[in-house]
């Protein structure tokens, strides 16, 4: 048995035993139906539990994703990737918009929908409950296009075998007001400085995982923690993480986890600094909000998405034929953009309407990428010689109520 097999049934075993937790954790526990470490039927070399062959659509697929991966041009006309794959295969896309990978959980594990975007913060809790199936990526044709750092990555496949398609990746970012915040920052230290000139206009990410942005800040100005992984947390580590947290606490004015109220607070001026994902950035400079971005010195968290099928789809072509869709050249391209980050597959960089766009996000840049930290839902096993004394999510869940009080 591998490390990593050993690793991620204990995992599996944890999630089982947290389930009374579900409500704060969101769906940590849950039925483990599902095989563990998925294996692979030897005659087809398909993986169990994936679909063998595609049939007929199903005329519909229900989806739950991030705000701006879904777009069929009501958000603007010129923004729209759902309607050709409508036209193209007779399934009716529906879309439920998740606004934290906690509710994308939670939301899954309804068996109401067919697939998911999610971030690394919730793809081994939806593997490891039995959520969501392996895929057969030969069904999948554009997956051969895939940036090969994108695959078979320990969020998103077990022992190789890949339980979804990479959708992209980008870091979580600092932004601030141009027109507030002098000079302009290249370190996190601006929202983590108790004496902060920013104080109580500073804002911060709403989720158990933003104790890894703490985390990685501890990684550049503490390295007398050792901290290596942001995700791999022994007691000390995770200490010192969450009693960074609670003084930041201080110079918070708001917490966001629903894009819109980020905008909203940075529009108003009650949020001049913190962190953002690119697209609220883009959206804001849309509307001539003053703000600008940057990936500060000391590296960032980040997200590498993954479309994700549940393992109870009523709609699996569909589900199947979207995966494709999304993961095309032209699709792929357009999603990119408008949310701002990297494409997953490499022949979309031909397809953006800014010609500089991969160039910008960094779409085949490893080094660049080296610097971030995908989400990556904690486990008790460090993955290293400490063992299994590392903080798992559902410590995370409950560090986090504590933080803000």
């Amino acid at each position: 048995m591998t490390g990593r097999t050993k690793r991620f049934r204990f995992w599996a075993a944890l999630t089982l035993l947290v389930g009374a937790l579900s409500f704060l954790a969101a769906g940590c526990g849950g039925s483990n139906e599902a095989a563990t470490t998925a294996t692979t039927t030897e005659a087809s070399g398909v993986p169990e539990g994936a679909l063998t062959e595609l049939g007929a659509g199903e005329g519909a697929v229900n989806l739950i994703a991030w705000a701006g991966y879904v777009e069929d041009g009501s958000t603007d006309p010129k923004v729209d990737w759902v309607t050709s794959f409508e036209e193209k295969t007779g399934c009716k896309v529906n879309v439920k918009t998740g606004n934290t990978s906690d509710e994308m959980v939670t939301l899954m594990r309804t068996g109401d929908y067919d697939g998911v975007s999610a971030s690394g913060d919730a793809t081994l809790r939806l593997i490891a409950a039995g959520d969501v199936a392996p895929v057969n990526t030969d069904l999948i044709p554009n997956y051969a296009d895939v940036y090969e750092g994108l695959k078979n990555q320990p969020h998103n496949s077990v022992d190789g075998v890949m339980y979804g398609v990479p959708h992209g990746r980008g870091a979580n970012l600092l932004m601030w007001r141009t027109d507030k915040v002098d000079p302009a920052p290249d370190s996190w230290s601006v929202v983590w400085d108790e004496n902060s000139p920013y104080k109580g206009s500073v804002t911060a990410y709403d989720s158990p995982i933003y104790i890894a942005d703490a985390a990685v800040y501890l990684m550049a100005t503490q390295p007398d923690l050792g901290i290596t992984n942001p995700y791999e947390l022994d007691d000390a580590q995770f200490t010192a993480a969450v009693d960074l947290l609670k003084k930041q606490r201080s110079i918070i004015g708001e917490y966001w986890s629903d894009y819109t109220k980020s905008m909203a607070a940075f529009t108003s001026g009650n949020s001049v600094v913190g962190t953002t994902w690119q697209i609220i950035a883009n959206l804001l400079k849309g509307e001539k909000v003053a703000v600008e971005t940057t990936l500060p010195k000391e590296g960032s968290t980040g997200w590498s998405d993954t479309w994700m099928i549940s393992s109870k789809a009523a709609h699996p072509n569909c589900m199947y034929m979207w995966m494709d869709h999304i993961i095309s050249p032209e699709a792929n391209a357009a999603v990119s953009e408008w949310f701002g980050e990297a494409p997953s597959n490499a022949k979309a960089c031909d397809f953006t309407a800014d010609k500089t766009h991969c160039d910008t996000f960094h779409a085949a840049d490893e080094e660049y990428f080296a610097k971030v930290h995908y989400w990556t839902t904690p486990q008790a096993d460090c993955g290293d010689d400490r063992g299994e004394v590392c903080k798992d999510y559902s410590e995370w869940v409950q560090a986090w109520t504590e933080i803000k009080g």
